[in-house]
């Protein structure tokens, strides 16, 4: 059933490249922000049930899925970039976030430009705080950090099949369905695995990179800050939220309301959807 959910595919120009993404329903937006290297397809799961309410958004970010891969480095900056003037080309306000893993910095780094733009932010396996110390990582993002950093890794896994074949299907707790799997293979292919060479150098590991480091602090400390309604969704185990982090939110984040949703690994939206999105869709009818 996972599988055959089908939504239209729309298209709008960003920086002289096409995004694409699906727009259902109707209301104020819910805009969806996936990570490296998946696309708007990890939302197919939830959006029925939330375009119920609201009108829900989840866009391709440039270089994904299927928007354009135009000739640029896919930096953090970049995407950050294409996301803001995506946002303004559809007019979008008093949105709701909703944001996984480096979705999350381009959502909260969108969010601090633009709060009065924001209705609520709700976010899993993200990235709330800079990871200054190793002991911050789980040990999943231990050992990714560790063959990354080894000289040349980088580019061996961003341009072999080993990180959509190999990688991403041990976040699961279910199996990717073959045809994911050969879509992202055929997506990074077009843009030489360009997109995905870049998250993996700018992935933190501690204090490094210094630029990422700053961007996070930037933005956790708008977050400590900001009273806009908060949603963090979480399990164990999880790659990106662990406990400590799940702590910490609880006792920085004001206007937090908190998701255990159970076994959770890094992608819950394809694992287990109805948790999620049940979990967000009682959140939001709680928004003014």
């Amino acid at each position: 059933m996972f599988n055959k959910i089908q939504f239209e595919q729309k298209t709008i120009e960003i920086l002289g490249s096409k995004m694409s993404y699906i727009d259902e329903g109707e209301g104020d937006p819910i805009v969806f922000i996936h990570g490296v290297p998946t696309s708007k397809r990890v939302w197919r799961g939830i959006i029925p049930e939330l375009s119920q309410s609201a009108r829900c958004i989840a866009v391709d970010l440039i270089g994904l899925g299927q928007s354009d891969k135009p000739d640029i480095d896919y930096s953090i900056d970049d995407h950050v970039r294409y996301f803001t003037q995506f946002m303004e080309a559809l007019n979008l306000e008093n949105a709701t976030l909703v944001m996984h893993a480096w979705g999350s910095v381009i959502g909260f780094s969108y969010a601090m430009h633009h709060p009065n733009k924001i209705k609520g932010l709700a976010f899993f396996e993200s990235y709330l705080r800079p990871l200054t110390d190793w002991a911050m990582l789980s040990l999943p993002m231990q050992e990714l950090a560790t063959v990354v950093n080894q000289e040349d890794n980088a580019e061996v896994l961003a341009n072999t099949d080993f990180f959509i074949e190999h990688l991403l299907p041990r976040a699961l707790l279910k199996d990717l369905p073959d045809e994911d799997i050969e879509f992202y293979k055929q997506v990074l292919q077009k843009t030489q695995q360009k997109p995905l060479l870049q998250y993996l150098k700018e992935l933190p590991t501690g204090s490094e990179p210094e630029h990422i480091t700053q961007l996070l602090q930037d933005y956790s400390d708008f977050l400590r800050e900001s009273s806009v309604p908060k949603l963090l969704i979480y399990g164990v185990p999880g790659y990106n939220t662990t406990m400590s982090t799940i702590m910490w939110a609880r006792e920085h984040l004001p206007n937090l309301s908190m998701a255990d949703i159970g076994p959770l690994l890094h992608f819950p939206q394809i694992s287990n959807p109805e948790a999620v999105g049940a979990a967000i869709a009682g959140w939001y009818s709680q928004l003014k």
